[in-house]
This record gives structure tokens, sequence and C-alpha cells, in this order.
């Protein structure tokens, strides 16, 4: 059983960065691709961005491309999301996601642990 706990969330004005960080335990996290969503209110969850198990794929949402960048540290069980020129639109409840083996896809299917949460408000 894997637990993911995120943290870094908060209150931002527009244009600035936050990072936000995954804590993973209970498994052996270099085997597990991560992946960030986020569901804003009255939205469903959206895929964000992900990293492969062995770290070699990134993948990320078009509306994130050039503003947000994945990674990890295996050394240290965590998953990383910086997020760059951040706009309103990136208000959200952000979750990561953990995929055994996985090749870091955006189908939230392909992720069988998820963590609470970390809610990050983009002001004006």
């Amino acid at each position: 059983q894997v637990q993911l706990i995120e943290s870094g969330g908060g209150l931002v004005q527009a244009g600035g960065s936050l990072r936000l960080s995954c804590a993973a335990s209970g498994g052996i996290f270099s085997t597990y691709a991560m992946g960030w969503f986020r569901q804003a209110p009255g939205k469903e969850r959206a895929f964000v961005a992900a990293i492969s198990w062995t770290g070699g794929s990134r993948n990320y949402a078009d509306s994130v491309k050039g503003r947000f960048t994945i990674s990890r540290d295996d050394a240290k069980n965590t998953v990383y999301l910086q997020m760059n020129s951040l706009t309103q639109e990136d208000t959200a409840l952000y979750y990561c996601a953990a995929s055994k083996y996985g090749m870091g896809g955006s189908r939230d299917s392909e992720y069988r642990y998820w963590g609470q949460g970390t809610q990050v408000t983009v002001s004006s």
C-alpha cells in the first residue's frame, strides 16, 4: 500500500510561482510513475503532468506546457511540480498519484494510489 502526501499549496498572486511536493511511503518509489492531476470547483479532475517510473519520460497537459515542470527525487521518495506564471485558471485542488511501472500517462484510471490533495489558489 502506497501513501501519498501532497504539500506546498497555498495562495499566490497571478504571475507567481509555487512548488508542490508529494512524499510517498509504503512502496518502492523508484518503481512508480507519478502523476499530478487537478480539480477545479465544478469541474472534473484533469491531468496536469506525469513522469515515468524511470524518469526518462515526462508528459504535460497543453494548458501547462512551458509553465510547469515535473521532477522526481527517488532518494527522497518525492515528486515535485514546479509551477510558474500561474493564472487564475490554475486554481484547483492538486492531487498526486502513483502507477506501478507506469509510463506517465494522462488517464487517471492508470493510477492506483492517490493523495488527499493540496489546494492552490491564484488571485488576480
